[in-house]
């Protein structure tokens, strides 16, 4: 590892360079598996540069075909990440949420990791049907619209839609981009005390793929959520898509 975090010129390439050049199993496969067994183990931490396809090419002997597929199995992984002007990133392990009522930006934060927030939008919209149902609203009323995408270290992680019944709170862009929703409403005195959630998945759309930076109609994990206040009074209804490769629930199981 070299001092600015790549893998290359010194300790990279000894984590990197054990390959058997005579054996039955593909070089590609052989050097992604040295590049993972790397991260698994914290020789190449996450936020760690890979050098360039042509460098690691010279300095392990291997041609740029063979290197540049195995960035990428580890790419599809979600264990890398090749970003434009920087180049390719170890990424985080995949967070596992377990099911409480906390907001994503306060799960990455207690992870470990450093969150940020894109704001898409927020709109004033009126609500239709399910949104009113899960609000307990005419359809029709007025609700806050905002639209997110949350990141951690530079990697889009989940796309957000929440709703909210007009005037229960107001935000700006600023208040969002720094911290959660949840927190920006304790902020402004709802606290939050029970929600139920729907956990389910479906397949990306080219929006939502674009956002995320990852393949047309990859796989989502979705949670759709309704909030309560400690009146019973709902907050908010939220519709979330997460990049599985990234992101997992975790739930406890209690037998009677």
């Amino acid at each position: 590892m070299t001092e600015d975090g790549h893998a290359a010129s010194s300790g990279g390439v000894k984590i990197l360079a054990d390959l058997d050049r005579n054996g039955p199993i593909p070089l590609y496969y052989q050097l992604a598996k040295r590049i993972e067994e790397a991260i698994e183990t914290g020789a190449l931490r996450p936020g760690a540069k890979l050098d360039n396809e042509i460098s690691l090419a010279q300095h392990l002997s291997l041609s740029r075909p063979t290197v540049r597929r195995a960035l990428q199995e580890l790419v599809d992984k979600g264990m890398l990440v090749r970003r434009r002007g920087i180049g390719t990133q170890v990424v985080h392990g995949r967070l596992q949420r377990r099911v409480e009522l906390t907001s994503l930006y306060d799960d990455l934060k207690r992870d470990g990791q450093k969150p940020s927030t894109r704001v898409l939008q927020i709109a004033e919209v009126p609500a239709d049907p399910r949104i009113a149902e899960a609000l307990a609203l005419t359809p029709g009323a007025g609700v806050t619209y905002i639209h997110r995408v949350r990141y951690t270290d530079g990697v889009a992680v989940a796309i957000l839609e929440n709703y909210l019944p007009s005037g229960r709170a107001c935000f700006t862009s600023d208040d969002l981009a720094t911290q959660g929703l949840y927190e920006t409403l304790r902020t402004r005195g709802v606290n939050l005390r029970v929600a139920k959630q729907r956990i389910g998945s479906r397949n990306a759309t080219a929006g939502e793929s674009e956002l995320l930076g990852i393949e047309h109609h990859a796989a989502l994990l979705t949670m759709d959520r309704t909030a309560y206040d400690t009146s019973g009074e709902a907050v908010e209804y939220g519709h979330h898509c997460y990049r599985p490769d990234l992101y997992s629930f975790e739930i406890t199981v209690v037998g009677k």
